[in-house]
């Protein structure tokens, strides 16, 4: 490559557009074995599972240069720059990935309940929205409505349960509990909570009849509020548009954002990702697009199914072809990951992962971006993009991105 023809990234760019695929972690995190994850890496064994996964467009951007892959060689001039993230935070949910993305360094693991709630929780709780609980233990969503469900059709009352992570989870049948009561009794829940450092309450509604329940859309969480300043945060101040995704509103209690769209898929998340990205461009407009595509995780990661994982995987790099296609000149694609959810390990719950990092620019020069530390150099260098400095935590990686002009 002439040297005459390579220069340092123009900065600011205008917009970004930062996907995080939830729970597609890519290996496991030197201390892994303390949160029960040793061996686990949601990519890389997913592949395996599957006899390989059909990638081609993150291949391109130099997935399998990150690690080596099943059925898979390194891509030889990557057009993307690439890497993985190490957590500095503790913990392995969605709530602590993503402000750790955004700067915000959790020291502190949010409390978690693997035996249920202390009677002091649920009985402030039935006393608040009048009625008794069923359940109240660790559960997968999907096997708790079966097993309650029937009876929670019987008798209206809402079916409380947690997991490995920080969560009070209320299911409801929406025509038992609308779904507007089941959001009040939610927030009444995260009132009870914010003492006990419970980092999410989500409603989680279902349809149908007893032996073919099935949870709808309409779910919702309510996180405790991010404890500090984020880059969300930074950039509205600053007047950038900073366009949530998916859960982004829920996952940041709305705060950092001037706009929101709640999707219930990834099909749906990527469409209106697209669309904001159109109106940002359209009004000639600078800011970020923060998406955040929950099919992995909540469909097939924590129901342990790698077919289901590996069909998720490559229907999102189908679509990775349309925003590449979409995208001008003044734009940065991220494409990272929250936490990993290994679907062929036995626990069905998030694994404490690397996550994957792809970048690209129209005329980039693909590079190595190296293991990072800290989720947070992602959000340091959205900043440095956009030519902002600011107090936060992690070290930018713009500096290793070059443009090849010709």
């Amino acid at each position: 490559m002439n040297g005459a023809n390579m220069q340092t990234i123009k900065i600011p760019v205008t917009r970004i557009l930062l996907l995080v695929l939830d729970g597609v972690g890519i290996g496991e995190l030197p201390d892994a074995a303390a949160y029960g994850d040793a061996g686990s890496n949601t990519l890389v064994n997913t592949a395996r599972a599957t006899e390989g996964l059909d990638l081609p467009n993150m291949y391109k951007l130099g997935l399998a240069n990150i690690v080596p892959f099943p059925c898979r060689q390194p891509q030889d001039n990557p057009s993307g720059c690439y890497g993985k993230a190490a957590e500095l935070s503790k913990g392995k949910d969605t709530t602590t990935g993503h402000w750790e993305i955004m700067g915000l360094v959790t020291d502190k693991p949010f409390a978690v309940f693997p035996h249920g709630f202390p009677d002091e929780i649920i009985t402030a709780f039935e006393s608040r929205i009048g009625r008794k609980i069923l359940g109240n233990k660790p559960a997968s969503g999907t096997v708790i409505i079966e097993e309650l469900g029937r009876q929670h059709v019987q008798a209206g009352m809402p079916i409380v349960y947690t997991s490995a992570d920080s969560v009070f989870q209320i299911a409801a049948h929406e025509d038992i509990v609308p779904v507007p009561e089941l959001y009040r009794w939610c927030e009444t829940a995260r009132e009870i909570l914010n003492p006990y450092n419970v980092g999410r309450v989500i409603a989680r509604p279902f349809t149908g009849k007893p032996g073919a329940f099935k949870r709808t859309e309409r779910r919702k969480d309510f996180s405790v509020p991010p404890p500090g300043t984020t880059v969300l945060d930074i950039l509205k101040n600053q007047d950038y548009e900073v366009i949530g995704i998916g859960k982004i509103n829920d996952i940041f209690a709305g705060r950092g954002l001037t706009n929101a769209v709640h999707t219930g898929s990834n099909e749906e998340g990527i469409r209106e990702t697209l669309k904001a990205y159109e109106l940002l461009r359209a009004k000639s407009g600078r800011g970020i697009v923060f998406t955040n595509l929950n099919d992995f995780d909540t469909l097939y990661g924590h129901r342990n199914d790698p077919s289901g994982f590996k069909k998720a995987l490559e229907y999102f790099d189908t679509r990775l072809a349309d925003i590449l296609a979409s995208m001008d000149d003044k734009t940065m694609l991220v494409i990272t990951a929250d936490h990993g959810c290994d679907p062929t390990t036995p626990s069905t719950d998030h694994s404490r992962e690397h996550i994957p990092l792809l970048v690209y620019m129209h005329g980039l020069k693909g590079c190595p971006l190296g293991t990072r530390h800290g989720f947070c150099d992602i959000g340091k260098s959205v900043l440095k993009a956009f030519s902002i400095d600011a107090d936060i935590h992690g070290v930018d990686f713009i500096d290793l991105i070059v443009t090849n002009k010709s």
